[in-house]
């Protein structure tokens, strides 16, 4: 008697599968890496908007310091029109400084205005970045020198200096100190700008 005999057709190994998984793990892959790109690309635009934003703002502080100094005068009303006491900014060379760098500096803050539009523009490029990097960095310090010589000489207006019979002189120019504390107080807040774009531009850079 013969005996029956079954054949289970196993068939081909089926390829689609493997070949439609590994399609499908590319494609979260690629999708992963897009979203990350689109991420790193909507941060650096928005470090670049603050970047605009602080440079507006930096502007206006150091015109106000500059325009402030500039007209700082006071005359004493002494005896007659014939003998005053005046005070004035160009009566110290240091404010007379002060002045023109504080100007220097405001007029570059508007030609880097564009630069800082192609960083908005364009995120991930990294010429104006380091450009505006190297740019601020030498600026801020001749905004720091103006500032804190012409700080020194506020404090002895205010104060004076008895070991060189230095008199306070605001003690009779009280306008006058006042207007000129106001510049320094101004030029210093832009020197807090100047820092803080310095450290947008450094992290900028390093998130490259």
């Amino acid at each position: 008697m013969a005996k029956d005999s079954t054949t289970i057709d196993v068939g081909e190994p089926s390829t689609v599968n493997k070949s439609t998984s590994h399609v499908e793990v590319g494609g979260k892959i690629k999708k992963k890496s897009f979203v990350a790109a689109a991420t790193t690309g909507g941060s650096k635009r928005g470090l670049a908007i603050f970047d605009f934003l602080l440079r507006l703002a930096a502007i206006a502080a150091t015109l106000a310091a500059s325009i402030v100094m500039f007209t700082a005068e006071e005359t004493l009303p002494f005896f007659t029109q014939f003998l005053q006491f005046q005070a004035g900014y160009d009566d110290l060379p240091t404010f007379q400084f002060f002045v023109i760098a504080i100007a220097i500096v405001a007029g570059y803050l508007v030609l880097s205005l564009p630069i800082s539009i192609v960083t908005i523009v364009r995120p991930h490029a990294v010429a104006p970045r380091l450009i505006l990097l190297i740019l601020d960095t030498v600026v801020v310090t001749l905004l720091t020198a103006a500032a804190a010589s012409s700080a020194a000489i506020v404090y002895l207006a205010h104060n004076g200096n008895q070991s060189t019979n230095w008199l306070p002189i605001c003690q009779q120019f009280g306008d006058f100190c006042q207007t000129v504390s106001s510049a320094v107080v101004a030029a210093s807040i832009a020197i807090v700008f100047f820092l803080i774009l310095i450290i947008i531009s450094a992290i900028a850079l390093k998130r490259h």
